[in-house]
């Protein structure tokens, strides 16, 4: 009978700009088709969260950003996140206790429809899986940009996108990646990576791909000039309401450089015809099973703490990457 009641949650809202709270939230008995989550682990998207926290989606981008699950609406209040590891409580049988990753905002527990889950790989530390959804954009990044043995990479911007691109990137055989950013802290990630790393200033040029994740106009100037003639360089950053002066002037034309964009809101052209949402989910996951990626991942927060702590997590200067967040229930 007590499963039958409506019972109480709490989620992390976003209500105006530079401040979060904890607010309760009513969970109703899960429906036709749909599982009861209590959550375990999520992580903050650092980018884009950031954006959202100082209110700086631009209203353009008010129903292209919404997240899947995402409540409220753009500006504020809005319950925001795609990180999310947790524990089945209710659904079929054979899905009791098993742990999965959804694409659901910070909450203590909700209900969700089995479709949108995906099962964690049972040797795949749930810690780690909070980073499936950067994964996820990283593996379709790789799909766009079409790497190839012996080629010479260079990702500028080392944070969790950039450096789990550059982690792919060097496992294709012969490649010769090189993370390009602006702290030198970085290198020691990029080197367990399997990728050498240098400041911009002394980055290789003449590369055969350059793909740009800083969000920066600075590092993007970077990425084109980095860029060998007739490159692509793949652009993977999201400015949100920013105008981004671009260097098309001087040699991009007479070089002929390609600059494309890249996002995971569909499925890379290349793969689209054979692979679904799910499909790459799954295999994100499964890529996650490389335990050099633990690098990633700042020390834990307690969900009850993240109101007051995100201003320091989101400060670009607080060398935090993949920030994880710990549920005590």
């Amino acid at each position: 009978m007590a499963a039958s009641l409506e019972q109480c949650a709490e989620a992390l809202w976003y209500v105006a700009p530079g401040k979060a709270e904890i607010r309760a939230e009513p969970v109703a008995p899960p429906g036709e088709g749909q599982v009861r989550l209590r959550a375990v682990a999520s992580a903050v998207s650092r980018g884009t969260e950031r954006l959202v926290f100082a209110g700086r989606v631009p209203e353009s981008e008010f129903t292209r950003m919404r997240a899947p699950f995402m409540g409220g609406a753009f500006p504020f209040p809005v319950k925001y996140g795609y990180a999310m590891v947790a524990r089945i409580e209710e659904g079929r049988a054979a899905l009791k206790g098993r742990l999965c990753f959804s694409l659901y905002p910070h909450q203590t527990m909700f209900n969700i429809p089995e479709k949108n889950i995906v099962l964690l790989p049972q040797s795949l530390p749930p810690e780690r899986a909070v980073l499936a959804a950067n994964m996820e954009t990283a593996l379709n990044a790789v799909w766009d940009a079409q790497p190839g043995p012996a080629d010479r990479i260079a990702v500028v911007g080392a944070g969790v996108l950039g450096l789990l691109v550059a982690r792919l990137c060097a496992r294709i055989p012969g490649t010769q990646v090189t993370v390009v950013d602006i702290n030198p802290e970085r290198a020691a990630i990029a080197k367990k990576f399997g990728a050498a790393f240098a400041t911009p200033d002394k980055a290789p040029e003449g590369c055969d791909l350059v793909v740009h994740t800083s969000a920066s106009a600075a590092g993007l100037a970077t990425a084109l000039r980095l860029a060998g003639d007739e490159a692509t360089v793949l652009e993977l950053s999201w400015y949100g309401a920013d105008e981004v002066k671009v260097p098309l002037g001087a040699a991009f034309h007479s070089r002929r450089l390609r600059l494309v964009s890249s996002q995971v809101g569909k499925v890379a052209p290349s793969h689209r015809p054979r692979w679904d949402y799910h499909r790459r989910l799954s295999a994100a996951l499964d890529l996650l099973n490389d335990p050099a990626l633990d690098a990633l991942i700042a020390p834990p927060v307690a969900f009850a703490d993240l109101p007051k702590k995100l201003p320091d997590i989101l400060n670009p200067a607080s060398g935090v990457l993949c920030q994880l967040i710990r549920y005590t229930a």
